[in-house]
């Protein structure tokens, strides 16, 4: 097995504390213990808290609190994992064996791409239509039905969509779960974004429309949480059992003061106020953003329904990658490039952090952008259709 390098993290990884301003996060300022708690009992239970090895496959409450969000599930439902990011790694490494196919929507957050390829899969790319004319991203049932078939192992989906902000809608995801169903495929649902919604109302989930469901989360995105680490599979028991005992070769078990804090979390009072504090950041910051791509010139995009991200197709004369490596060197700022999606001529542009930090770093790009000059075809030469704020 050989693993390709998984380039968004990596770029992240490396560069995201060495610039100035970081406009590459999807999800929007983390929160600290003390705000996250906010009482002083709180705060010195959590001192209190032995540093244990936590129960491996989280603690029964905090199990208990993930099995409420989703109808009809219990404890045994339920896998904490390591962040997001290991829900879906264990996911995939129980599941893909070589000579598989993986139908993937995309552009996708390229994690499952890289391991599916790793475990000997095949990728099928199930492309989301830019559509200008509805002024959003939407799927084409008619291309999944055409591309899955009795090879394909599973259909890997996120839902709210990274980096276009999209929503699938219940209908969508019925029609997935159907044609999932009619060949014998798994669905991997990453729901991370689930919460971010700018419209406040909730994105419908996989969970409960097919048997072959399995939805992944966590506390990165819309709670605000990156830092704890806290992710979940939510799968049919005999599932989650064997994905249980792949985690026994990662990475045990959650951290005792994660899964404590991540209770707190998840009571539903507190869920409810850190959504409601991601949704007033996104609704305060992104009229700001569009203000700047309107007066800066050269970019379209369709607006995002959920995440602290917009995803903006830019009339350059230059790569993107390229582009992305000269701003952080000469501007110390720091934005994801089309490439990592693979679509050249676009940029995800994060927008989670506070106003006047979003807008100084946005404005070090426009000052780059400005040496660079058009590209004499302009944007819509690099796609049949164009995106329209």
């Amino acid at each position: 097995m050989k693993l390709e390098q998984f380039d968004m993290e990596r770029m992240q990884s490396t560069y995201e504390n060495q610039v100035e301003f970081n406009l590459s996060e999807s999800g929007v300022r983390p929160l600290t213990a003390r705000e996250l708690i906010a009482d002083t009992a709180g705060l010195e239970a959590l001192l209190d808290q032995p540093l244990v090895y936590s129960q491996s496959n989280g603690t029964l409450e905090l199990r208990a609190q993930i099995a409420a969000i989703y109808p009809g599930a219990g404890v045994d439902h339920v896998e904490v994992t390591n962040g997001g990011s290991e829900a879906n790694f264990i996911t995939v490494f129980r599941l893909i064996e070589p000579g598989d196919e993986v139908v993937m929507l995309v552009p996708n957050y390229m994690q499952t791409w890289g391991l599916a390829r790793a475990f000997g899969a095949t990728i099928c790319e199930w492309r989301l239509v830019e559509d200008a004319q509805a002024g959003r991203w939407r799927i084409d049932l008619g291309a999944l039905e055409a591309l899955v078939s009795a090879r394909t192992r599973m259909i890997v989906i996120c839902n709210p969509n990274n980096p276009t902000g999209a929503r699938l809608t219940a209908a969508d995801l019925d029609g997935i779960a159907r044609i999932a169903d009619k060949h014998g495929a798994w669905i991997l649902s990453d729901e991370v974004y689930q919460g971010a919604e700018l419209d406040g109302q909730e994105t419908a989930s996989m969970w409960g429309r097919s048997d072959r469901a399995i939805v992944t989360s966590g506390l990165s995105k819309a709670y605000g949480l990156p830092g704890l680490r806290i992710g979940w599979i939510v799968a049919p028991p005999p599932r989650v059992a064997s994905f249980w005992s792949y985690h026994d070769y990662v990475t045990i078990a959650p951290g005792a003061l994660s899964d404590r804090l991540a209770r707190v979390a998840l009571t539903p009072q507190r869920r409810a106020q850190l959504f409601e504090r991601t949704r007033g950041i996104l609704r305060a910051n992104l009229p700001m953003i569009e203000e700047w791509l309107r007066t800066s010139g050269g970019f379209s995009w369709i607006r995002p329904e959920a995440g602290a991200i917009v995803y903006v197709r830019y009339d350059h004369p230059i790569n993107s990658t390229e582009l992305v490596t000269r701003l952080r060197k000469e501007k110390s700022v720091l934005v994801v490039p089309g490439d990592h999606f693979g679509m050249d001529g676009y940029l995800r542009l994060g927008f989670g952090e506070p106003q006047e930090y979003n807008r100084a770093g946005l404005e070090r790009l426009r000052e780059l952008l400005a040496s660079l000059g058009k590209s004499p075809g302009g944007a819509a030469s690099r796609s049949q259709s164009a995106s329209i704020a």
